[in-house]
């Protein structure tokens, strides 16, 4: 198969792959990859840490960070993160703890997980060199199709769809898409659409300029429609539907669950308890719990407490409310001193930790946010 050679170096021919290869889709505009490689070399964005580099590691990081999280928050985590594990070899080779305490703060922990986890896997099996397809990309922990086909992009010019929420917008607006774009039927169109859509050349301008136009001007309220390369085949704007498409997702009661958290401090150390590795805040540090259940909060607390003291004191302290994707946490605090601290083996999962250690510490935001107020 001949390859094209584009700007001195040699780009992917269209590959036949489940990532690339599909029927084309009615209505495609075939001038709409152009419309928005030109729009993104002259006003997308190029100065992003992330951006401006082959290397597939720093791409393949900022590509998780930015899952369901902005980029302005991304940032200064990005570059902690790389400062710490400038490559994929030292973040193969940290302790779970260290990348935990690293990503605490940027939420969904099941993503850092997934990265500690796929930096193992690049190095065991792939020799600290990430693959260069989409597909074996996608097979890694954390990745998924639409972060694969970017990686796939941005570090080896492969020419592989994506499909993440700022491009669904900017699809469902622009060929005028019904249908809420979670739903799989409405997602596996999109994806049709963007995998037809695919340039033959051009890829890493397009795919950058795709996900540009959905942060910058297509955004959720307020786009900048007037300013968008698109707006003269825009669906939605020759429909007066901007503000209705993509249509948003069926509201759902939250459910809202409760907890007692227990912040017992004793010689300027505070007990911290290691979250089970899956759930909410798996594998971060935390407060004990007690059910909210319970009718007798100091038996409740003695008994929770008895491996390593003597209850003396419970202080209640200010609530606060954490939203999770699922559902919402109502979090009642008591501040807890001892009469008599115990030191009993056996509690692997607890420890005492130094005050002056929780700003570094791998705990959930609002938990660390508790615990630093308290020492200040």
């Amino acid at each position: 198969m001949k390859r094209l050679v584009v700007a001195g170096r040699r780009e992917p021919a269209p590959a036949v792959s489940a990532f690339t290869d599909g029927s084309p889709v009615d209505g495609c505009d075939p001038g709409f990859s152009e419309a928005v490689i030109h729009w993104q070399k002259k006003h997308g964005r190029h100065g992003l840490p992330w951006q401006n580099t082959r290397d597939a590691y720093r791409i393949w990081l900022s590509e998780i960070m930015l899952q369901q999280t902005q980029v302005a928050a991304v940032i200064p985590y990005y570059e902690r993160f790389l400062k710490r594990f400038p490559d994929v070899e030292s973040l193969a080779s940290a302790p779970a703890e260290d990348v935990m305490a690293h990503w605490s703060g940027l939420g969904y922990y099941s993503r850092a997980r997934n990265l500690h986890q796929c930096a193992q896997r690049v190095v065991t099996e792939f020799g600290g060199r990430f693959p260069d397809d989409a597909e074996t990309l996608a097979d890694l922990p954390g990745i998924g199709r639409s972060t694969a086909a970017a990686i796939a992009a941005f570090a080896y010019g492969r020419r592989a769809a994506i499909l993440d929420g700022n491009v669904k917008r900017v699809f469902a607006r622009v060929f005028g898409v019904d249908g809420y774009p979670g739903d799989k039927p409405v997602e596996n169109l999109l994806w049709q659409r963007a995998v037809a859509l695919l340039p033959v050349m051009g890829v890493e301008a397009y795919t950058q300029g795709l996900m540009d136009l959905g942060a910058t001007l297509c955004s959720r309220s307020k786009p900048g429609c007037a300013a968008c390369p698109l707006a003269d085949r825009c669906a939605a704007l020759q429909a007066g539907r901007v503000d209705e498409l993509p249509m948003r997702k069926p509201k759902k009661s939250i459910p809202e669950k409760q907890a007692t958290m227990l912040v017992v401090i004793d010689r300027n150390q505070v007990l911290l308890q290691q979250r089970p590795p899956r759930g909410i805040w798996g594998g971060l540090l935390s407060l004990p719990e007690i059910t909210c259940e319970v009718t007798d909060h100091e038996l409740a607390f003695a008994q929770t407490l008895a491996p390593f003291g003597v209850v003396k004191a419970a202080e209640r302290l200010p609530g606060f409310s954490h939203t999770f994707t699922h559902f919402k946490l109502h979090v009642m605090p008591y501040r807890v001193t001892l009469s008599r601290r115990l030191h009993v083996a056996g509690q692997s999962d607890h420890v005492w930790y130094q005050a002056g250690a929780l700003a570094a510490a791998p705990l959930p935001a609002p938990v660390k946010k508790l615990l630093l107020s308290l020492f200040t």
